[in-house]
Protein backbone atom coordinates (compact mmCIF):
# COMPACT_ATOMS: atom_id res chain seq x y z
CA UNK A 1 0.00 0.00 0.00
CA UNK A 2 1.33 3.39 -1.01
CA UNK A 3 0.63 6.37 1.47
CA UNK A 4 -0.41 9.91 0.44
CA UNK A 5 1.69 12.92 1.52
CA UNK A 6 0.48 16.46 0.73
CA UNK A 7 2.76 18.68 -1.12
CA UNK A 8 4.35 21.80 0.36
CA UNK A 9 2.18 24.02 -1.87
CA UNK A 10 -1.08 22.45 -0.63
CA UNK A 11 -0.08 22.93 2.98
CA UNK A 12 0.65 26.60 2.36
CA UNK A 13 -2.75 27.17 0.75
CA UNK A 14 -4.59 25.54 3.63
CA UNK A 15 -2.67 27.62 6.16
CA UNK A 16 -3.47 30.87 4.26
CA UNK A 17 -7.16 30.03 4.12
CA UNK A 18 -7.35 29.36 7.85
CA UNK A 19 -5.54 32.64 8.61
CA UNK A 20 -7.97 34.67 6.47
CA UNK A 21 -10.96 32.99 8.15
CA UNK A 22 -9.64 33.76 11.61
CA UNK A 23 -8.99 37.41 10.71
CA UNK A 24 -12.54 37.76 9.33
CA UNK A 25 -14.14 36.42 12.49
CA UNK A 26 -12.04 38.79 14.60
CA UNK A 27 -13.14 41.83 12.54
CA UNK A 28 -16.82 40.76 12.81
CA UNK A 29 -16.53 40.44 16.58
CA UNK A 30 -14.84 43.86 16.88
CA UNK A 31 -17.53 45.50 14.68
CA UNK A 32 -20.31 43.94 16.73
CA UNK A 33 -18.65 45.09 19.92
CA UNK A 34 -18.34 48.66 18.63
CA UNK A 35 -21.95 48.87 17.37
CA UNK A 36 -23.77 47.51 20.55
CA UNK A 37 -27.58 47.11 20.95
CA UNK A 38 -29.84 49.58 19.09
CA UNK A 39 -31.22 52.62 21.03
CA UNK A 40 -34.37 51.87 23.03
CA UNK A 41 -37.57 53.32 21.58
CA UNK A 42 -39.49 55.51 24.05
CA UNK A 43 -42.54 57.76 24.03
CA UNK A 44 -42.21 61.29 25.36
CA UNK A 45 -44.43 64.22 26.22
CA UNK A 46 -43.28 67.78 25.69
CA UNK A 47 -43.78 70.04 28.70
CA UNK A 48 -46.22 72.82 27.89
CA UNK A 49 -47.59 74.96 30.78
CA UNK A 50 -51.29 75.77 30.71
CA UNK A 51 -54.04 77.28 32.86
CA UNK A 52 -55.51 74.60 35.10
CA UNK A 53 -58.79 74.96 37.03
CA UNK A 54 -58.43 74.01 40.69
CA UNK A 55 -61.10 72.69 43.04
CA UNK A 56 -61.13 72.22 46.82
CA UNK A 57 -63.07 69.40 48.49
CA UNK A 58 -64.61 69.23 51.95
CA UNK A 59 -67.31 67.39 53.87
CA UNK A 60 -70.24 69.61 54.81
CA UNK A 61 -73.60 69.48 56.52
CA UNK A 62 -76.75 71.31 55.49
CA UNK A 63 -78.56 73.72 57.79
CA UNK A 64 -81.49 76.06 57.49
CA UNK A 65 -80.61 79.57 56.43
CA UNK A 66 -82.71 80.62 59.42
CA UNK A 67 -83.52 78.29 62.29
CA UNK A 68 -85.91 79.64 64.92
CA UNK A 69 -86.88 78.18 68.26
CA UNK A 70 -90.61 78.54 68.85
CA UNK A 71 -91.52 79.39 72.45
CA UNK A 72 -94.73 80.67 74.00
CA UNK A 73 -94.84 84.32 75.04
CA UNK A 74 -97.42 83.58 77.71
CA UNK A 75 -97.72 80.68 80.12
CA UNK A 76 -100.61 78.33 80.54
CA UNK A 77 -102.03 74.96 79.60
CA UNK A 78 -101.20 73.82 76.04
CA UNK A 79 -104.65 73.29 74.63
CA UNK A 80 -104.01 72.19 71.05
CA UNK A 81 -101.33 71.49 68.43
CA UNK A 82 -102.51 72.78 65.05
CA UNK A 83 -99.75 71.66 62.65
CA UNK A 84 -98.33 68.40 61.30
CA UNK A 85 -94.79 67.79 62.41
CA UNK A 86 -92.17 67.93 59.67
CA UNK A 87 -94.32 69.88 57.20
CA UNK A 88 -93.71 73.25 55.58
CA UNK A 89 -95.67 76.19 57.00
CA UNK A 90 -95.98 79.87 56.11
CA UNK A 91 -95.02 82.65 58.47
CA UNK A 92 -98.00 83.49 60.72
CA UNK A 93 -99.47 79.98 60.70
CA UNK A 94 -100.86 79.09 64.16
CA UNK A 95 -98.87 76.13 65.49
CA UNK A 96 -100.12 75.84 69.07
CA UNK A 97 -103.05 77.11 71.12
CA UNK A 98 -102.71 77.93 74.80
CA UNK A 99 -105.86 78.07 76.97
CA UNK A 100 -107.08 81.65 76.38
CA UNK A 101 -109.71 81.81 79.16
CA UNK A 102 -107.51 83.52 81.82
CA UNK A 103 -106.29 86.09 79.30
CA UNK A 104 -109.80 86.75 78.00
CA UNK A 105 -110.87 87.48 81.58
CA UNK A 106 -107.87 89.78 82.06
CA UNK A 107 -108.81 91.66 78.90
CA UNK A 108 -112.39 92.11 80.06
CA UNK A 109 -111.16 93.44 83.40
CA UNK A 110 -108.83 95.89 81.70
CA UNK A 111 -111.63 97.08 79.41
CA UNK A 112 -113.88 97.66 82.41
CA UNK A 113 -111.20 99.68 84.16
CA UNK A 114 -110.76 101.74 81.02
CA UNK A 115 -114.47 102.48 80.90
CA UNK A 116 -114.39 103.69 84.50
CA UNK A 117 -111.45 105.97 83.88
CA UNK A 118 -113.00 107.37 80.72
CA UNK A 119 -116.15 108.23 82.75
CA UNK A 120 -114.02 109.94 85.37
CA UNK A 121 -112.28 111.89 82.62
CA UNK A 122 -115.61 113.02 81.17
CA UNK A 123 -116.74 114.23 84.60
CA UNK A 124 -113.45 116.05 85.22
CA UNK A 125 -113.76 117.72 81.82
CA UNK A 126 -117.27 118.95 82.61
CA UNK A 127 -116.17 120.25 86.02
CA UNK A 128 -113.32 122.15 84.40
CA UNK A 129 -115.66 123.83 81.92
CA UNK A 130 -117.93 124.98 84.72
CA UNK A 131 -115.00 126.28 86.71
CA UNK A 132 -113.73 128.22 83.69
CA UNK A 133 -117.03 130.09 83.35
CA UNK A 134 -117.28 130.76 87.07
CA UNK A 135 -113.73 132.01 87.44
CA UNK A 136 -114.27 134.37 84.51
CA UNK A 137 -117.30 135.78 86.32
CA UNK A 138 -115.41 135.99 89.59
CA UNK A 139 -117.63 133.57 91.50
CA UNK A 140 -114.86 131.09 92.41
CA UNK A 141 -111.30 131.50 93.47
CA UNK A 142 -108.48 130.97 91.05
CA UNK A 143 -107.22 128.10 93.22
CA UNK A 144 -110.43 126.15 92.69
CA UNK A 145 -110.01 126.50 88.93
CA UNK A 146 -106.43 125.29 89.14
CA UNK A 147 -107.59 122.26 91.17
CA UNK A 148 -110.13 121.42 88.44
CA UNK A 149 -107.40 121.60 85.77
CA UNK A 150 -105.19 119.25 87.78
CA UNK A 151 -108.08 116.85 88.36
CA UNK A 152 -108.75 116.61 84.63
CA UNK A 153 -105.10 116.02 83.83
CA UNK A 154 -104.95 113.23 86.40
CA UNK A 155 -108.08 111.65 84.94
CA UNK A 156 -106.57 111.85 81.46
CA UNK A 157 -103.39 110.13 82.68
CA UNK A 158 -105.45 107.34 84.27
CA UNK A 159 -107.29 106.84 80.98
CA UNK A 160 -104.03 106.54 79.09
CA UNK A 161 -102.78 103.99 81.63
CA UNK A 162 -106.02 102.02 81.37
CA UNK A 163 -105.79 102.00 77.58
CA UNK A 164 -102.24 100.62 77.82
CA UNK A 165 -103.59 97.94 80.15
CA UNK A 166 -106.20 96.98 77.57
CA UNK A 167 -103.56 96.85 74.84
CA UNK A 168 -101.35 94.66 76.99
CA UNK A 169 -104.21 92.33 77.89
CA UNK A 170 -105.20 92.03 74.25
CA UNK A 171 -101.61 91.18 73.30
CA UNK A 172 -101.50 88.53 76.02
CA UNK A 173 -104.69 87.04 74.62
CA UNK A 174 -103.29 87.10 71.08
CA UNK A 175 -100.12 85.39 72.28
CA UNK A 176 -102.13 82.36 73.28
CA UNK A 177 -102.06 81.55 69.54
CA UNK A 178 -98.40 80.56 68.99
CA UNK A 179 -97.54 81.39 65.37
CA UNK A 180 -94.69 80.40 63.06
CA UNK A 181 -92.25 83.34 63.06
CA UNK A 182 -90.88 82.44 59.60
CA UNK A 183 -91.82 80.25 56.67
CA UNK A 184 -90.06 76.90 56.79
CA UNK A 185 -90.09 73.26 57.81
CA UNK A 186 -91.40 72.48 61.27
CA UNK A 187 -89.73 70.16 63.74
CA UNK A 188 -91.30 67.73 66.14
CA UNK A 189 -93.48 69.08 68.95
CA UNK A 190 -91.60 69.20 72.23
CA UNK A 191 -94.76 69.54 74.35
CA UNK A 192 -97.97 67.58 74.13
CA UNK A 193 -101.51 68.83 74.71
CA UNK A 194 -102.34 69.31 78.39
CA UNK A 195 -98.77 70.29 79.35
CA UNK A 196 -98.14 73.38 81.43
CA UNK A 197 -96.03 75.78 79.37
CA UNK A 198 -93.84 78.45 80.96
CA UNK A 199 -93.68 81.79 79.18
CA UNK A 200 -90.47 82.29 77.21
CA UNK A 201 -88.84 79.17 78.69
CA UNK A 202 -90.25 75.95 77.32
CA UNK A 203 -89.32 75.04 73.74
CA UNK A 204 -92.35 74.05 71.69
CA UNK A 205 -90.76 73.26 68.30
CA UNK A 206 -88.27 74.48 65.68
CA UNK A 207 -88.89 76.08 62.31
CA UNK A 208 -86.09 76.04 59.71
CA UNK A 209 -86.05 78.11 56.53
CA UNK A 210 -84.59 75.90 53.79
CA UNK A 211 -84.96 78.15 50.75
CA UNK A 212 -82.18 79.11 50.39
CA UNK A 213 -80.27 76.54 52.42
CA UNK A 214 -76.84 76.72 54.06
CA UNK A 215 -74.02 74.17 53.85
CA UNK A 216 -71.53 74.41 56.70
CA UNK A 217 -68.02 72.95 56.30
CA UNK A 218 -64.48 73.52 57.51
CA UNK A 219 -60.89 73.27 56.29
CA UNK A 220 -57.63 72.81 58.16
CA UNK A 221 -55.08 75.41 59.12
CA UNK A 222 -52.49 73.51 57.04
CA UNK A 223 -54.70 73.86 53.95
CA UNK A 224 -54.92 77.60 54.56
CA UNK A 225 -51.14 77.96 54.89
CA UNK A 226 -50.53 75.87 51.75
CA UNK A 227 -52.93 77.94 49.68
CA UNK A 228 -51.40 81.20 50.92
CA UNK A 229 -47.92 79.90 50.07
CA UNK A 230 -48.96 78.96 46.53
CA UNK A 231 -50.66 82.32 46.01
CA UNK A 232 -47.50 84.12 47.16
CA UNK A 233 -45.42 82.00 44.76
CA UNK A 234 -47.73 82.84 41.85
CA UNK A 235 -48.78 79.23 41.38
CA UNK A 236 -52.41 79.81 42.39
CA UNK A 237 -54.93 82.56 41.72
CA UNK A 238 -58.16 82.84 43.74
CA UNK A 239 -61.22 84.92 42.82
CA UNK A 240 -62.96 87.07 45.46
CA UNK A 241 -64.52 84.93 48.18
CA UNK A 242 -68.10 85.61 47.08
CA UNK A 243 -67.25 84.44 43.56
CA UNK A 244 -66.13 80.96 44.57
CA UNK A 245 -68.72 78.60 43.15
CA UNK A 246 -69.92 75.70 45.28
CA UNK A 247 -71.07 72.33 43.98
CA UNK A 248 -72.63 69.67 46.19
CA UNK A 249 -72.65 65.88 45.87
CA UNK A 250 -75.23 63.93 47.86
CA UNK A 251 -74.67 60.81 49.94
CA UNK A 252 -75.69 58.49 47.07
CA UNK A 253 -73.08 60.05 44.77
CA UNK A 254 -75.55 62.08 42.72
CA UNK A 255 -74.80 65.71 41.99
CA UNK A 256 -77.16 68.34 43.37
CA UNK A 257 -78.53 70.24 40.33
CA UNK A 258 -78.02 73.76 41.73
CA UNK A 259 -74.76 75.54 42.48
CA UNK A 260 -74.21 78.12 45.19
CA UNK A 261 -71.73 80.68 46.49
CA UNK A 262 -69.45 80.95 49.48
CA UNK A 263 -71.01 83.56 51.78
CA UNK A 264 -69.02 83.19 55.01
CA UNK A 265 -65.39 82.48 55.82
CA UNK A 266 -64.38 82.73 59.45
CA UNK A 267 -61.31 84.71 60.43
CA UNK A 268 -60.59 82.53 63.46
CA UNK A 269 -58.94 79.15 63.81
CA UNK A 270 -60.72 76.94 66.32
CA UNK A 271 -58.24 75.99 69.00
CA UNK A 272 -59.71 72.55 69.63
CA UNK A 273 -59.69 71.33 66.04
CA UNK A 274 -57.27 73.62 64.18
CA UNK A 275 -59.91 74.27 61.52
CA UNK A 276 -61.55 77.32 59.98
CA UNK A 277 -65.32 77.32 59.51
CA UNK A 278 -66.93 78.34 56.24
CA UNK A 279 -70.45 78.38 54.81
CA UNK A 280 -72.06 78.27 51.39
CA UNK A 281 -75.59 79.25 50.41
CA UNK A 282 -77.48 77.29 47.74
CA UNK A 283 -80.94 77.62 46.19
CA UNK A 284 -83.35 74.89 47.25
CA UNK A 285 -86.53 75.54 45.25
CA UNK A 286 -87.86 71.97 45.41
CA UNK A 287 -86.83 71.47 49.06
CA UNK A 288 -84.63 68.58 47.96
CA UNK A 289 -82.09 69.35 50.66
CA UNK A 290 -83.12 69.10 54.30
CA UNK A 291 -81.24 70.38 57.35
CA UNK A 292 -78.74 67.92 58.76
CA UNK A 293 -77.73 66.12 55.55
CA UNK A 294 -74.05 65.28 55.03
CA UNK A 295 -72.79 66.27 51.59
CA UNK A 296 -69.51 66.58 49.70
CA UNK A 297 -68.65 70.21 48.97
CA UNK A 298 -66.51 71.19 45.95
CA UNK A 299 -65.33 74.79 45.61
CA UNK A 300 -64.41 75.86 42.08
CA UNK A 301 -63.17 79.09 40.57
CA UNK A 302 -59.48 78.97 41.51
CA UNK A 303 -56.87 78.70 38.74
CA UNK A 304 -53.23 77.66 38.32
CA UNK A 305 -52.00 80.03 35.59
CA UNK A 306 -48.89 78.07 34.44
CA UNK A 307 -49.42 74.50 35.53
CA UNK A 308 -47.14 71.71 34.33
CA UNK A 309 -48.76 68.29 34.09
CA UNK A 310 -47.11 64.99 33.22
CA UNK A 311 -48.52 61.43 33.26
CA UNK A 312 -48.15 59.65 36.58
CA UNK A 313 -46.41 56.73 34.89
CA UNK A 314 -43.54 59.05 33.93
CA UNK A 315 -42.65 59.72 37.57
CA UNK A 316 -40.25 57.29 39.23
CA UNK A 317 -39.11 57.11 42.84
CA UNK A 318 -35.45 56.72 43.81
CA UNK A 319 -33.39 56.96 47.00
CA UNK A 320 -33.39 60.77 46.76
CA UNK A 321 -37.05 61.17 45.93
CA UNK A 322 -39.08 61.44 42.77
CA UNK A 323 -37.52 61.93 39.35
CA UNK A 324 -38.21 61.68 35.63
CA UNK A 325 -36.10 60.90 32.55
CA UNK A 326 -35.70 63.79 30.13
CA UNK A 327 -34.38 63.37 26.57
CA UNK A 328 -31.68 65.96 25.91
CA UNK A 329 -30.63 67.45 22.57
CA UNK A 330 -28.09 64.66 22.08
CA UNK A 331 -30.76 61.98 22.09
CA UNK A 332 -29.75 60.63 25.49
CA UNK A 333 -31.73 60.50 28.70
CA UNK A 334 -30.81 62.34 31.86
CA UNK A 335 -32.29 62.18 35.35
CA UNK A 336 -34.30 65.21 36.46
CA UNK A 337 -35.46 65.40 40.12
CA UNK A 338 -39.00 66.80 40.40
CA UNK A 339 -41.38 67.97 43.11
CA UNK A 340 -44.95 66.88 42.53
CA UNK A 341 -48.20 68.23 43.90
CA UNK A 342 -51.80 67.13 43.57
CA UNK A 343 -53.20 64.67 41.09
CA UNK A 344 -55.18 65.89 38.10
CA UNK A 345 -56.87 62.85 36.64
CA UNK A 346 -54.08 60.53 35.45
CA UNK A 347 -51.45 63.28 35.66
CA UNK A 348 -49.21 64.71 38.35
CA UNK A 349 -48.92 68.44 38.91
CA UNK A 350 -45.19 69.26 38.83
CA UNK A 351 -44.25 72.10 41.18
CA UNK A 352 -40.54 72.26 40.30
CA UNK A 353 -37.86 70.48 38.26
CA UNK A 354 -39.19 70.88 34.70
CA UNK A 355 -39.13 73.70 32.17
CA UNK A 356 -41.29 74.40 29.12
CA UNK A 357 -40.05 72.36 26.15
CA UNK A 358 -38.54 69.51 28.17
CA UNK A 359 -39.20 66.10 26.63
CA UNK A 360 -40.21 63.73 29.42
CA UNK A 361 -40.12 59.95 28.86
CA UNK A 362 -43.58 58.48 29.44
CA UNK A 363 -43.06 54.82 28.52
CA UNK A 364 -40.16 52.44 29.10
CA UNK A 365 -38.65 54.69 31.78
CA UNK A 366 -38.18 51.82 34.23
CA UNK A 367 -35.70 50.10 31.84
CA UNK A 368 -33.53 53.15 31.21
CA UNK A 369 -30.17 54.11 32.61
CA UNK A 370 -28.84 57.69 32.84
CA UNK A 371 -26.98 58.62 29.68
CA UNK A 372 -28.53 55.85 27.57
CA UNK A 373 -29.30 56.79 23.95
CA UNK A 374 -32.98 56.53 23.00
CA UNK A 375 -35.15 56.79 19.96
CA UNK A 376 -38.21 59.00 20.36
CA UNK A 377 -41.25 57.16 19.06
CA UNK A 378 -43.84 59.84 19.76
CA UNK A 379 -43.88 63.36 21.11
CA UNK A 380 -47.06 64.99 22.35
CA UNK A 381 -47.73 68.29 24.07
CA UNK A 382 -49.53 67.76 27.36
Amino acid sequence: MIGYRPSALGSALVSSFLLVALLGCQRHDESAAQTGPPPMEVAVTTVSPRALPVSFDAVGQTAGSREVEVRARVGGILQERLYTEGTWVKAGTVLFKIDPAPYQAALSKAQGLLAQEEAQLARATQDLERMRRLVDQGFVARKDYDDAVAARQAALARVQSARAGVTEARLQLDYTSVQAPISGVTGRAEKSEGSLVAAGTDLLTMVAQIEPIYVNFSYSEMDLLRVRSEIAAGRLVLPPTDQLEVEVTLADGSRYPHTGRLNFNDLRVRAGTGTIEARAVLPNPNRQLLPGQFVRVVLTGAMRPNAILIPQRAVLTGPKGKFVYVVNDGGKVEVRPVETGDWAGDDFLVLSGLRPGDRVVTSGAAKLQPGAPVKVAAATGD
